[in-house]
């Protein structure tokens, strides 16, 4: 096992990845791994990252694990979910099973398809991370907006503070109506008094001669009543 093992392999690589393969020399070469993310509905998407592994064939490969190494492809623009400088140590951890799984035999392709799912699995735990923010955030917004429709929660104590504050509205309510009522009652009556007053009557209380609007027939009739008086000795 050894160089013929390697070439073989590499050739199928080629085949399978006809454009996302390069060579860098006979035992080393870069495979693109464009990742395939879900679109989101709510945000424009970010252009799904691509990364490029790097595979380095040891004398001894495949009995011994390859060279790997992960990088941002050159002039991408940074992922929101996805930082290959920070992330790359993760990436290669999650193919490491995989490697000591398969020693012996060729190995690359299963290393790529480890990858690619792991980064994938990597962005879609950070978005549902995000989302479940967003929707903490939501709720909180949610229920502060609804505290303003909501009066304050009915139990015994509280019905019985509200019934006897109704109860005492409504006897001030009723008193304050009587009180109303009474003076202006009590105002008509007056009025109606001093329709019916004689012109002796209205002299006696000190009322005749004090309007200008009095009628000349409630005078006469207080001279009237003047000459009617009496004088006891």
């Amino acid at each position: 096992m050894g160089r013929a093992e390697q070439a073989e392999e590499r050739e199928v690589l080629d085949s399978i990845f006809p454009d996302e393969i390069t060579d860098v020399s006979d035992t080393e070469y870069r495979i693109e791994v464009k990742l395939d993310l879900p679109a989101l509905d709510n945000e424009e998407d970010d252009e799904p990252p691509t990364l490029i592994l790097r595979v380095s064939y040891p004398e001894d490969y495949p009995d011994v694990a390859p060279d790997l190494d992960i990088s941002a492809a050159p002039h991408a623009p940074r992922h929101s979910d996805l930082d290959v400088a920070e992330d790359k140590a993760r990436l290669l951890d999650s193919v490491n099973a995989m490697i000591e799984e398969n020693l012996g035999m060729a190995m690359i392709f299963t290393l790529y398809s480890t990858l690619k799912d792991s980064a994938e699995l990597l962005i879609a735990e950070r978005r549902q991370a995000t989302q479940a923010l967003a929707d903490i955030e939501a709720q909180k917004r949610e229920a502060e907006d609804n505290k303003k429709f909501m009066g304050t929660p009915v139990n015994r104590e509280t019905f019985l503070e509200w019934r006897e504050r109704f109860r005492k509205d409504m006897e001030d309510l009723a008193r304050r109506e009587l009180e109303e009522k009474e003076a202006e009652d009590k105002k008509r009556r007056v009025v109606r008094e001093e329709k019916r007053m004689t012109g002796k009557e209205m002299w006696e209380k000190g009322l005749a001669g004090k309007g200008e609007e009095e009628s000349e027939e409630d005078g006469e009739d207080a001279v009237e009543a003047m000459k009617g008086l009496k004088v006891e000795s």
